[in-house]
């Protein structure tokens, strides 16, 4: 008897230990970062219009920007491009809002523009999970989806 509870009690020990160890391995997303022309315009959209809160940055040098996205990501938007670019639509950054709706008012109060899957404009995409979804451009020309993930 004595040997089967010794034996119970390192089966759990040793799979709490590799369990641990593979949590501790798992990669995760830090931050994704951006080169922007005007530092206080790409601010104040990532904070106004799609709602990020700040966070303390190291730099201090007036050319960076970091924005809480997550638990544990950031945005880090980097002054010093020198023009602005056309990116693909399929390769973008992702939030989820509360309301797809209430987002949207927001972005009819500011006069900014967004699509649908397909690129009608100010059209929302609801796909087929029941997922509203929408796209819009930032001020450098960079792809955000906007979606109520529910």
């Amino acid at each position: 008897m004595t040997y089967v509870r010794l034996f119970f009690i390192a089966t759990i020990y040793l799979a709490s230990f590799s369990s641990k160890a593979r949590a501790q391995s798992k990669v995760t997303l830090n931050h994704t970062a951006i080169y922007v022309i005007n530092l206080e315009k790409s601010a104040w959209f990532y904070t106004t219009i799609i709602g990020l809160d700040t966070v303390s940055e190291p730099f201090h040098d007036g050319k960076h920007v970091w924005l809480k996205t997550g638990t544990h990501t950031m945005l880090h938007i980097i002054k010093g491009a020198t023009e602005k670019k056309e990116y693909y639509v399929n390769q973008h950054t992702c939030f989820s809002v509360p309301s797809i709706i209430s987002f949207t008012q927001k972005l009819k109060a500011n006069a900014i523009n967004w699509q649908d899957v397909n690129g009608a404009q100010n059209q929302i995409t609801t796909r087929i999970d029941g997922v509203h979804q929408l796209w819009l451009q930032d001020p450098d020309g960079y792809w955000i989806e906007v979606n109520d993930d529910k």
